[in-house]
């Protein structure tokens, strides 16, 4: 699905990764873990095309995607859920989501109605705008926003930053019906551990630009095990 081989990139004349090299599989959820500062936010920057990369290779599915504009990346089929969720708040639920779908590789231009199935609180609102809702709803809409393009990987920048523990949870369970019954990709970066473990498939861990580890998800139940990775 995803490769990552080498990666560098940063701000300018200031670099950030530092040959970071991964991979990501069809159909799991790999969740990206690290203390703030190291260079996640950067990473899925990177892989969308928001940063350019001075080095390395990024694959997605055999196609190397180095030096495609964010559009391109996008209709490519990644689909990108930034930190503070960037939604449209000045618009309604309604048109968040045709915006998504500008993404789309297929003619489709009508909101799929099983996206309703999976977000009931969107139908309910449909018209409401989107600047309205609490933080965890408006994450709701912002995953919703970014399944409207048919993604085959989805990235997440800390969705569970500053919302209530419910929907963190009701997020964990989200990204696990993704895997399972959509064969959805997600790389995951994130700071909260009861998400990561009911739906990371494994877990990675980043240190300085670099990835310098990785847990099983046998591991990530072990409070130990993940203190000495991201210690080190």
């Amino acid at each position: 699905m995803l490769t990552v081989n080498s990666l560098n990139s940063g701000y300018g004349a200031v670099p950030v990764l530092h040959g970071a090299s991964f991979t990501v599989e069809k159909g799991e959820t790999l969740a990206l873990m690290g203390r703030n500062g190291v260079g996640k936010t950067t990473l899925l920057k990177s892989i969308v095309g928001a940063i350019k990369p001075s080095g390395g290779q990024l694959l997605l599915n055999g196609v190397d995607l180095m030096g495609w504009e964010p559009h391109q990346i996008a209709r490519h089929g990644v689909a990108y859920v930034p930190q503070g969720r960037g939604i449209f708040p000045k618009l309604t639920v309604r048109e968040n989501l045709l915006v998504g779908l500008r993404a789309r590789r297929d003619s489709v231009r009508e909101i799929p109605p099983e996206l309703f199935d999976l977000f009931p609180i969107l139908k309910e609102r449909i018209n409401q705008q989107g600047g309205t809702f609490s933080g965890g709803q408006q994450q709701i809409l912002a995953l919703a926003r970014a399944l409207c393009g048919a993604p085959d990987l989805l990235l997440l920048d800390e969705p569970s930053e500053g919302i209530q523990p419910s929907i963190v949870q009701q997020i964990g369970d989200l990204l696990q019906r993704f895997n399972r019954e959509m064969g959805l990709t997600v790389l995951l970066v994130e700071q909260n551990l009861e998400l990561i473990r009911g739906a990371a498939t494994r877990c990675l861990v980043m240190q300085k630009g670099r990835i310098t580890g990785s847990l099983s998800k046998e591991s990530l139940d072990q409070d130990e095990k993940v203190f000495e990775a991201l210690s080190h």
